[in-house]
């Protein structure tokens, strides 16, 4: 059996750009190129027919190491929480006063792109703290 190697993540979404640039602020991410005969990514959506416009949008790391995101736009709006999330690494190997300064300051950071601070899960006998927070379209993420 073949092993993966590459995999995408993919958000079910309404507005699947504001979605993914959003994300792309988050982790650094960026658009990759329009496709082959588009000078822009909206003169390739103004190809489409009306009913696929602005229907999906993506974002890939510039460096080729993390996933692709892939954002699609659904007709339901969120109902429930997640069953899958994206934890953002931005306390590693941090413990203490210390992770926790860099999880505010990243909460900090993402709060005026329209993320939601939901509640921090402060540190037990097993984990360390992390924050819970939620995109600009209410699905949680965490700080960790």
């Amino acid at each position: 059996m073949a092993s993966v190697k590459q995999f995408q993540v993919t958000f079910d979404c309404a507005e699947p750009e504001r979605v993914a640039r959003f994300w792309c602020e988050v982790l650094g991410y960026v658009v990759p190129p329009p496709p082959e005969g588009f000078a822009t990514w909206n003169d390739f959506d103004r190809s489409l027919p009306p009913e696929r416009q602005g229907s999906a949008f993506a974002c890939v790391d510039p460096s080729g190491v993390g996933p692709r995101l892939f954002f699609q736009r659904v007709p339901e709006g969120k109902a429930v929480k997640n069953r899958l999330h994206l934890c953002v690494r931005v306390g590693t190997g941090l413990v203490g006063e210390e992770r926790l300064a860099a999880l505010e300051a990243e909460c900090a950071r993402l709060l005026p792109l329209g993320a939601v601070r939901v509640r921090l899960l402060p540190a037990d006998e097993d984990n360390e703290s992390c924050l819970v927070m939620q995109d600009i379209e209410g699905n949680e993420f965490c700080l960790d």
